[in-house]
């Protein structure tokens, strides 16, 4: 199969999507960025990387980074998080608060921002530096130790935080977080500040296609590990798009209002697109049509 072919086409047949959505202007650092990049990454259980577009221009994975840090928090913990967060659905926008006070402060899943508080709260107790353990996963898996936090980015975030502040109080409110919730919000958007380019995220993610092995060859995650960590991004990975997702693309997905979305074929790849534009429900919408091609052209889908 040629994929580096494959990857040509998808981006120029995108193209034009570029500009339909809107950037992530709620955050002012990524509303400046431009609608027009985009850019398409494979990289292969067995090592082979191909890209085309803007693949090795870094961005801001936001809540993609939600991905590695439950990855982590498992790694170290086994399963106890979902003591404190539940892995369904949430049919709700990935801000809201209406379900966590209904549920007493247990979140719906680990993805939505109010389960991501409580996964960065579980990993800052285990490590005493959460973003800093995403970081060191994500320079160790990629390859790249220059990967770092965009603190622009976390500053612009910090000060227009103010919806996930409150959802940490209520968290606190409920006895769901373990550490100050100061603490607990700057490491969670320092993390989701993270930059890498395409390329970076499909190395750092492809743990998840290979069963739980580490780029170093060593297990990271136990094999049901990584299976569970799959099936919640399948499920809740793209928030209330989640099923538009799998019956489009048909693969376990994580999107980023930066605009990137890593998706996992279990056992044989990781590819990564970003595009800045977002739909209505804060997905990549350049990035999720050339998901759509991309499984398409291949056959590669879990269904």
């Amino acid at each position: 199969m040629d994929l580096q072919g494959i990857l040509e086409d998808i981006v120029t047949h995108v193209a034009p999507l570029c500009r339909q959505g809107e950037v992530a202007s709620y955050i002012p650092s990524l509303g400046v960025v431009s609608p027009d990049n985009f850019g398409i990454c494979v990289a292969t259980a067995d090592g082979a990387i191909y890209g085309a577009g803007d693949w090795r221009k870094p961005f801001s994975i936001q809540s993609i980074s939600k991905v590695f840090s439950l990855a982590l928090v498992m790694s170290y913990d086994y399963d106890s998080i979902w003591k404190r967060v539940f892995r369904e659905p949430s049919g709700t926008p990935f801000n809201s608060m209406i379900q966590l006070e209904a549920d007493r402060g247990i979140p719906r899943n680990p993805f939505i921002n109010a389960g991501a508080l409580v996964v960065t709260d579980r990993l800052l107790t285990l490590t005493g530096d959460a973003a800093g353990a995403v970081r060191g996963l994500l320079r160790q898996e990629a390859g790249n130790p220059s990967i770092d936090v965009d603190a622009e980015v976390a500053a612009s975030e910090a000060d227009h935080g103010h919806r996930n502040a409150a959802m940490a109080h209520l968290l606190a409110s409920y006895g769901n977080l373990e550490n100050p919730v100061e603490d607990v919000l700057a490491n969670y958007f320092a993390q989701c500040a993270l930059e890498l380019c395409c390329e970076d995220l499909a190395k750092a993610a492809l743990f998840l296609a290979r069963d739980g092995v580490s780029a170093g060859g060593s297990p990271f995650l136990q094999p049901s590990q990584s299976k569970r960590v799959n099936a919640v991004m399948l499920t809740c990975g793209t928030y209330d798009a989640a099923g538009e997702f799998a019956y489009r693309v048909g693969l376990p997905g994580k999107s980023g209002v930066g605009g990137g979305i890593v998706a996992v074929v279990p056992g044989r790849c990781v590819v990564t697109v970003w595009g800045p534009s977002l739909g209505p429900n804060g997905n990549s919408v350049a990035g999720m049509a050339a998901l759509d091609e991309f499984t398409a052209k291949t056959g590669w889908s879990i269904f």
